[in-house]
Formats: structure tokens, sequence, C-alpha cells
């Protein structure tokens, strides 16, 4: 993706609406396989790779922790917005799990909404976090009769809201530590992707300046970036280094406390749970670490700030658009470009986007 190649809205915008959309996740053991069938649609994944991935959700009892967390979230800047504007009703749909997107979008158009302002909860910019979401929107409006025009809010990993967030949710576990910052590292992680799909994006280097970010807001004397949740089968290299390794790696340099920063995701879900809290968490007391992992921003009011301040971007004509580093904000319209999966010939119509 060409970083360069940005569109801003500076018009303002009048919407009746805000529409958050996320992940979505199973509720309850029978929720578990449709919901899978959802997730992997239209990719060729054995059915033993699935029914690994189903034993992970039956562990908690095919409870996921996203959507209470994400209702949470919605709780809260509702709360916010009712308090200090823009008084507008939030709609919620998920990709893959009730209340699923197709039938929020739906429902929207039923209350007779014309104009709304998305918010996807994810912070960084990659196919699964941005474009995905784009085709999911696009399908949703096909067959409704007069559908609500929506945009999308930009990215929003180097806004001041979000790093305080982080900041201030890694000040807590380096607090609860309590261990000599020589021998500490600050792990900060994300979900892995397939090279391919990295490639077409800016999801390395926004995670690097994120990270890079935070570190300068504490003062962190040791930090660096790894990744997670490398748990499908696509055929080709990932990027690394995968958690695992890394936790290897900060043995053998002698480190012995370790704080994990899940600074990729925004609330807890099972990738967070399963793959920190339990697996990282048994790796380094087998390695005689000391981990101890950061919450998620969540509701953090630095975070739910921010989102209210993205919305407030898009209402205003010829906004400041706050930012930290120097990288500037992103664009509030996704070039043609944007995201791609990576895959040869897959290019799907998606909204909010520029000649897309």
């Amino acid at each position: 993706m060409n970083s360069s190649k940005f569109f801003f809205d500076n018009e303002g915008n009048d919407y009746d609406a805000i529409l958050v959309i996320s992940f979505g996740g199973p509720e309850g053991p029978d929720d578990i396989m449709p919901f899978l069938d959802n997730v992997l649609k239209g990719l060729n994944v054995p059915t033993h790779v699935k029914s690994n991935i189903a034993k992970r959700y039956e562990r908690f009892g095919g409870i996921s922790p996203i959507n209470q967390e994400t209702r949470s979230f919605i709780e809260t800047l509702e709360s916010k917005i009712q308090k200090n504007g823009p008084q507008l009703p939030i709609y919620w749909g998920n990709r893959n799990w009730n209340p699923l997107l197709t039938e929020t979008v739906n429902q929207m158009a039923e209350d007779g909404i014309k104009n709304a302002i998305a918010y996807v909860t994810s912070t960084f910019s990659s196919y699964s976090g941005c474009r995905k979401y784009r085709e999911d929107l696009y399908e949703a409006i096909q067959g409704i009769d007069n559908p609500p025009n929506i945009d999308k809010l930009r990215v929003g990993y180097n806004h001041p809201g979000f790093i305080t967030a982080v900041s201030d949710k890694t000040r807590l576990a380096i607090a609860e530590a309590d261990a000599p910052s020589e021998k500490t590292l600050v792990m900060f992680t994300a979900h892995s992707l397939p090279l391919s799909m990295a490639k077409c994006t800016d999801y390395e280097v926004q995670l690097r300046e994120a990270c890079y970010l935070v570190g300068q807001s504490i003062g962190l004397i040791s930090w660096q970036l790894a990744y997670q949740s490398n748990n499908a089968s696509y055929g080709e290299p990932w990027l690394e280094p995968d958690i695992s390794d890394a936790l290897e790696q900060a043995k053998t340099d002698g480190y012995s406390h370790i704080i994990i920063v899940p600074i990729g995701f925004v609330c807890d879900h099972m990738e967070v749970v399963l793959d920190l809290d339990i697996e990282a968490k048994e790796q380094a007391e087998n390695l005689g670490l000391n981990m101890i992992r950061a919450a998620t921003v969540g509701n953090h009011p630095a975070y739910i700030e921010m989102v209210r301040d993205l919305i407030m971007e898009r209402i205003s004509k010829d906004p400041e658009r706050k930012y930290l580093g120097n990288r500037g904000p992103n664009g509030d319209y996704c070039p043609p470009d944007c995201c791609l999966s990576g895959r040869p010939n897959e290019k799907k119509p998606t909204l909010c986007g520029i000649g897309t």
C-alpha cells in the first residue's frame, strides 16, 4: 500500500447514526461450528484444522469474550456521546456472529437511517482489519431498498487517545511486575499475517510506529514486537518472530520478566485469552520467566475519547486530525489498492473507498 496515497474528507457530514462493526464470537457450545463456518467461508480449510480450532473454543465452554467486551465498549461510548455529543443512536453488527452485520444494516434501513459513520474495532490496516470489513459492508447493502450511505472512520493506531490507553495499561502491568528494568522486556504482540497479505498493507509499519510511540511515552528501555495466533494453514510463511520464539530468545538474552502487551487487539477475545493467558503463560513458566499480560484498551476513557474524536472529525468541516509521530493521520477514504488480500485475482467490491 502506498502510504502517501491518502484521501481526506474535509467537507463535514450530517450523520444520523453510528455503526460499530466487530469480528463477533460464539457465546455458547452450539454457536461454535456455525460461527466457524462464517469465519472460514470461502477458505479451503481442511476439516481437521477446523476441528482443532473448534477445540480452542470448547475449552471455554464455547464462549469468546469479544461480544461482551464489545457490549461494554458500546455502552461506554454511548454514555460519552450522550453527554458530550454527537447524540446519535449506535447500531452494532458483527462479521461472523450475532448481531450479524447484514441484519443490522437491514434494520438501519427499516429505521430510516440515511447516513451513518462506521467504526471498525481495529486500529491497524490489514485485509482482515480493514478491507474485509469494507467488502462485508458492500455485501450487507445488497438487496436492501434505500440502504444507508456508510462512511468508515480512519484507523487510529497513532492517535493520542489510543497511545495513551495502551501506555496506561502497560504501566500498570510493569508496576505489577515490580522488577528491575534491565531484566524486564516489554513484548508487544499482534495477530500474525501471511506474508503475501502483509506486503499489501502498512500493517507492520503502523504496528512498529505504535509500539515506538508507547515506548517513548513510558520511557521503555527494552521492547520488541512479536506476532501471535499463527493458527491457520495457508501454506506460506507468516510474519515473525512468533511469540513462542520471542520468549525463547528473551530467556537466552537474560531477561527474567516479560510484559506482554497485546497492542494489536482492542479487546479480549480467544486469540488473546488462549494464545497469551494460557499458552504463552505456560511457556514462560517453563522457561522460568515471570510473564504478566497487560490488559487490552477495552473501554479505557482515552480510547473511548479517541473514537468520539474520530467521529467529530468526519462531522466537522476542515477538521484538525490528531496524531503522534511522523507518519501523519491515515486517510478517511481508502485508496483502490488498500489492504488487498494478497491472493491472486481476488479483489472484491467494497464501500468506504475511492474508486472501489
